[in-house]
């Protein structure tokens, strides 16, 4: 039985009230001496609590979709099959379009939401460079099975969660197909393919979607096996211009470094509430080694590049956890990368769903601005436009980046926005110190 959706939750609670009902029922019925006795009673407190504890997990899981099932629970998930030396670029000399295509049989994907806005249909991909064996979700816009639109390509935008989390979590928790709906529909969004592949990939691990010789290829598996499936499958723009990366928390470090390391690849990235520095993420394997540390992230690879890479990188966050890691990067991108920041106020949330699921219909009004941009003839990290209409409200500030490194602040009045509806009730404290990333702290509490 999955570890999300109604029918665990259900079973929870039902075993929650019996626990309950037991001891009311059987205190003074337990027979034999008094240690059998005690000890039965003991039992049943012990049950009690731990279904109560059960039933307070699932709907914490629920909400934010950390674990999918009893593997990634417990640890015992392990999606990698070899983990060969690729080499710089993540394909171990391999011409990825030199490959068969890829076809793929795809079913409509079980859980919360996933039946929502047309449906999430999932597949099980063997990424053949990367030897990464795991699900991928799907989602097509409403215009693509429309008449007039049967011969468009359409963009894509790869959606990655954080750690320990599902790829689910944007459908589930995010709803990010139910809020997206009605805004391409009035074309105040682009019809983006929306791509969440799983990145839990190793027990009790965060690969920080990196290579890691001989442990796993996470990088590669995202950025070249991924979107060749989706490629191979489905009407895409074609890459780098028709594609872009977005995540949260952890997913959110992986969203700007695939941005930034492979500009073939990519053209956009968005972090929520993340970081540079993969150490940042004490489960991170690419934080432990100093080599993969420094190649991992972002803000030093930009100032290693002698040529600035042409992408657009958009960052949210509180102060002391992703607000930091955007402003290191703006200070350092220089033409035509585009860097835009919003710091979001306080009262926004903690560092959980509240705070992103809000986010989102601005960030994808940004992506489209970009994407318009691009097919307007403007390099993509071209300057000048209206910046960000990043999420708003009383103190919110909303920066924007050019390509000299300078930056704006556009008012602190309303700015047209979804600001978070209500203060985060899971684990949200105030900010603490960061310097140039994300807080230790924000980082320990990172889904």
């Amino acid at each position: 039985m999955s570890l999300t959706g109604t029918p665990f939750l259900l079973t929870t609670i039902a075993l929650c009230a019996v626990a309950l009902v037991l001891p009311l029922a059987l205190w003074s019925r337990v027979p034999g001496p008094g240690p059998v006795r005690g000890t039965g009673r003991l039992l049943m407190l012990l049950f009690a609590q731990a279904t109560a504890i059960s039933v307070v997990f699932v709907l914490v899981n629920d909400a934010n979709s950390l674990y999918d099932d009893w593997a990634d629970l417990l640890g015992t998930g392990d999606h990698v099959e070899r983990a060969a030396e690729l080499g710089a670029d993540g394909t171990g000399g391999i011409a990825p379009e030199s490959l068969p295509r890829v076809r793929q049989t795809f079913e409509q994907a079980v859980g919360p939401g996933m039946r929502e806005a047309g449906g999430v249909r999932v597949t099980e991909l063997r990424g053949r460079v990367s030897g990464v064996n795991a699900e991928v979700y799907v989602w097509l816009p409403p215009q693509y099975a429309e008449p007039a639109f049967r011969h468009r390509s359409f963009p894509v935008v790869e959606l990655l969660p954080g750690y320990p989390g599902s790829a689910r979590a944007w459908f589930g928790s995010l709803k990010v197909h139910q809020q997206l709906v009605p805004l391409m529909r009035d074309g105040r969004v682009a019809p983006f393919i929306l791509v969440a592949p799983r990145t839990n990939l190793l027990a009790r691990a965060d690969t920080g979607c990196a290579n890691v010789p001989g442990t796993v290829n996470a990088e590669s598996w995202l950025s070249v096996d991924v979107p060749r499936m989706v490629r191979d499958n489905f009407r895409t723009e074609a890459a780098p211009d028709g594609w872009a990366t977005a995540g949260y928390s952890a997913g959110a470090h992986c969203a700007t470094k695939l941005a930034v390391a492979h500009p073939d690849r990519y053209r956009a990235a968005v972090s929520m509430s993340g970081y540079n520095d993969p150490r940042e993420e004490s489960s991170s394997l690419a934080g432990r080694n100093p080599q993969l540390r420094l190649r991992n992230d972002p803000s030093v690879r930009l100032r290693a590049d002698r040529v600035p890479p042409p992408v657009a990188l958009y960052f949210s966050g509180e102060s002391g956890d992703g607000y930091e890691a955007g402003a290191a990067i703006q200070r350092i991108a220089k033409a035509p990368t585009r860097v835009d920041v919003v710091l979001l106020p306080p009262s926004a949330g903690g560092h959980d769903m509240g705070l992103w699921r809000p986010q989102l219909p601005e960030v994808f009004r940004w992506l489209s601005d970009r994407f318009r941009a691009r097919a307007a003839g403007a390099a993509p990290g071209a300057g000048g436009g209206d910046g960000v209409r990043g999420p708003g409200g009383t103190g919110t500030l909303v920066e924007t980046g050019d390509a000299d490194g300078s930056r704006d602040v556009v008012g602190t009045g309303r700015v047209r926005g979804s600001r978070p509806r209500s203060p985060s009730n899971g684990g949200s404290r105030p900010a603490e110190h960061a310097s140039g990333t994300a807080s230790r702290a924000a980082a320990a509490r990172r889904p």
